[in-house]
């Protein structure tokens, strides 16, 4: 097991190292699981204190001895669930505050798998009605594995309509979508996704996704013109 999603869903390094070596283990003293861990002693007390905080850990004494247990990891799935749920109580002010402060217009750069998702999430926001893609690759589902399943969940919830014009002829099916293929052969990693006054222009490249958002009526306007065009011209 990767510890490395332990962290990922809120436990520090040193607390996904002792919890992981108490899975493996079983119930343990301490210094079986500085061990395990390759963490010292006093760092080990130090973490399974924090780990009883957060009611993943417990412990018995035994002949004096402290043995130390792993809670069950569906707990894990209760604190990610307590963190959502405080953080949903906030985000009316937060919104409010965000777009009181967002600029109407503007262009933003975005680098990497996270900075992708970020410009995907955006897509969803409220007042999207429809999403527009233009040149659609199949480089997207490498980029980001696993990531558009519940993007499409998420989309379909919400009623956001899709168009697509994909590269290539590939048979695809998407729920709530339209789906036309370009003329000829085209390959390009690039793809252009409208919605709302917005323009992404995306690279699709495993190692380094890029995307420019532009926020311009106007410049979403001469797209739009643009992709209308292309859906009359692309095949089914």
């Amino acid at each position: 097991m990767n510890t490395e999603l332990l962290k990922e869903a809120g436990l520090t390094k040193n607390e996904s190292a002792v919890y992981k070596a108490m899975l493996d283990l079983g119930p343990s003293q301490a210094g079986q699981l500085s061990r395990r861990a390759g963490l010292h002693r006093r760092t080990v007390y130090d973490t399974t204190e924090t780990l009883i905080q957060k009611g993943l850990a417990s412990y018995i004494i035994e002949n004096n001895k402290r043995i130390f247990s792993a809670a069950n990891p569906e707990r894990l799935l209760d604190i990610i669930k307590q963190k959502e749920d405080k953080i949903q109580q906030i985000m009316p002010d937060m919104m409010s505050l965000f777009t009181r402060t967002q600029k109407t217009e503007g262009t933003n750069f975005y680098k990497g798998k996270a900075g992708l998702k970020n410009v995907l999430e955006d897509q969803l926001q409220p007042g999207t009605k429809e999403i527009l893609i233009l040149g659609a690759s199949p480089d997207a589902e490498e980029t980001l594995e696993y990531y558009f399943k519940w993007f499409n969940e998420k989309r379909v919830k919400r009623k956001i309509k899709m168009k697509l014009i994909y590269n290539n002829k590939n048979k695809i099916k998407l729920p709530l979508s339209e789906i036309k293929f370009l003329p000829g052969e085209h390959e390009s990693p690039m793809a252009i996704n409208l919605y709302r006054d917005k323009v992404a222009i995306i690279l699709w490249h495993k190692e380094k996704p890029f995307a420019i958002v532009i926020q311009n009526q106007e410049i979403y306007k001469g797209f739009r013109e643009q992709f209308d065009t292309m859906w009359k011209l692309s095949k089914e």
